[in-house]
Formats: C-alpha cells, structure tokens, sequence
C-alpha cells in the first residue's frame, strides 16, 4: 500500500489551468428585440421631429382649399388659426402607432433577411441584392398592415374630418401597396449607397438621404393614399383617384414639405435607431 501511495502522482503539485473562454452569441429573440426597439425609437424620434411638416403635406394633398396654396401659406394659415396644436393634428395617434408599426417594419425586415441569408442562395442583379428587396417588402407589409388605422385616424384629423370604427381601414390597401414600395426602396438605397461615398455617411445623412430617395420613387401614390383616407373622396377607387391626379398634374403634391420632413425626421430617427443598435451590442451583452 505504501509503494502504491508513492506511485501515485501528487495532483496538487501538477500545474494545471483551463481557461474557458465563451464568446457572446446574439440569440435570435435579443436579435428581433433590438430591432423593434431601434425601430420604436425611430419612430417616436420621427413623429416628434417632423408632425408639422406632414400636417401641411397631407393638407395641400387632400384639402381642396389648400390644393393650390404652397406649402408656406398652408402653414402659416395653420399656425395662425389654429397655432402649435394645430400643426401636431394627428400626432397622437402616430405617437403610439408609429413606434408599433415602425418596430413591426424593421423587425420583421431583419428576421426576413436574416432568414433569406440562412435558406437562399446569395446573389445580385447587377447593384440589386434580391435577399435585402424582398426582406424591405416584407417589413413594408408589416408596417402598412399596423400603420393604415392608425394613419386613417392621422389625416382624418390633419384634414378636420370625423371617421369611424368602420372606415378604421378606409384606404388600407394603397396604405399597403405605399409602403412595401417604400421601405423596399429604402432598404436597397440603404443597402447600396454607403459604399459608394468614399468615407461613408454618418446616421443623419444616410437616413435623410435613403428616405428621399424611396419618398421619391414612391410619391404619387402618398398623395393617393392621403386623398382616400381623407374622407374627402367618397365613392372614389385609388384607381379613379390616380387617374385624376395624374389628369390634373398633382401626382407629386405636397413634395416640398414631404422631403423637408423626411429629411430632418428620418435622419434625426436613424441617429435613434442606430444608437440603440450601438448599445444593444456593446452594453447589453454584459448582461447577459
């Protein structure tokens, strides 16, 4: 037994570490997380910065007596009869349905791409990378189904009409159509301008500058939807409707004060949204 004890090595006097090292993995609930939450942030940002400028857009879209004033004297008018509250008409609604719908927007966009670089095949026409097109329709859809009572309920008020329970969804499918277009076409600016601008763009700038430019490519039917949910247009289809705006040169009405919000809104909102993403990844995994 002796000899047996003195074969047997001394564990204690072995130098012996193991170092485990575990690297955070994003989870795919912390991943949808942050993005609803970047996107309620950019929403609210949004609302807060630009209500006043959509007020007088929709105005001048929908309003017979400000369809042919400049976006100026609509605001001016505004803000003299009416004052402040005037030019924040319909903004609660959009306060608390456009954080809703904007994190349903970015959301579901990154669960659809993120799933589309899982289950297909990446590839590019030309510029276009098909997987971000088609996640930017999917996040458009989600938005326009969430957004159309709530946006009925916005331009009811920017307009001064009344609506009800039952025209909550008056002018949902152009709402739908506008946005799928809409965020497509932001997703792919987004996606394909930042590596064409030596040093890049900083959040303001890519935000304001990729919200132009899908606000332009998706204009004409904005001034549509604005005219149906406006309740001014009894018994007219969006197709009438286009078919009128385009017979009378307005499919870009209300464009000047469109752009202006888009610009100081959605890039102060990308400031938002990326600030969130920036401490969701830096901060938050020491919690976890």
């Amino acid at each position: 037994e002796a000899a047996m004890a003195h074969n047997q090595p001394d564990l204690r006097s072995l130098d012996m570490s193991v170092d485990l090292q575990v690297q955070p993995c994003p989870t795919k609930f912390f991943q949808f997380a942050v993005g609803f939450i970047a996107g309620g942030a950019y929403g609210l940002t949004s609302v807060v910065v630009g209500q006043p400028l959509d007020t007088i857009k929709t105005r001048m879209q929908a309003r017979s007596d400000c369809m042919q004033s400049g976006s100026f004297r609509t605001g001016m008018e505004l803000a003299r009869t009416q004052g402040l509250i005037g030019l924040y008409r319909g903004g609660l609604p959009v306060v608390f349905g456009g954080t809703l719908f904007r994190s349903a927007q970015f959301g579901v966009y990154e669960i659809a791409l993120r799933h589309l670089k899982e289950k297909t095949p990446a590839y590019k026409f030309g510029f276009l990378d098909y997987q971000v097109a088609v996640a930017g329709v999917a996040g458009g859809i989600a938005r326009g189904v969430i957004e159309a009572p709530f946006d009925r309920i916005k331009v009811s008020r920017q307009v001064e009409q009344a609506w009800t329970m039952g025209t909550l969804f008056q002018g949902a499918g152009v709402t739908i159509w506008r946005n799928s277009v809409l965020f497509c076409s932001f997703s792919i600016y987004r996606d394909v301008i930042p590596p064409l601008i030596p040093g890049g763009l900083g959040p303001f700038w890519l935000g304001a500058l990729c919200s132009n430019l899908g606000w332009l490519t998706v204009w004409p039917l904005d001034v549509i939807k604005s005219q149906r949910q406006s309740g001014l247009f009894p018994n007219h289809t969006t197709w009438s409707l286009l078919c009128e705006a385009t017979r009378r040169g307005i499919l870009f009405r209300g464009l000047v004060p469109g752009l202006a919000r888009s610009t100081v809104a959605n890039g102060s909102a990308m400031v938002a949204y990326k600030k969130i993403e920036e401490l969701a990844h830096t901060q938050l995994p020491r919690w976890r």
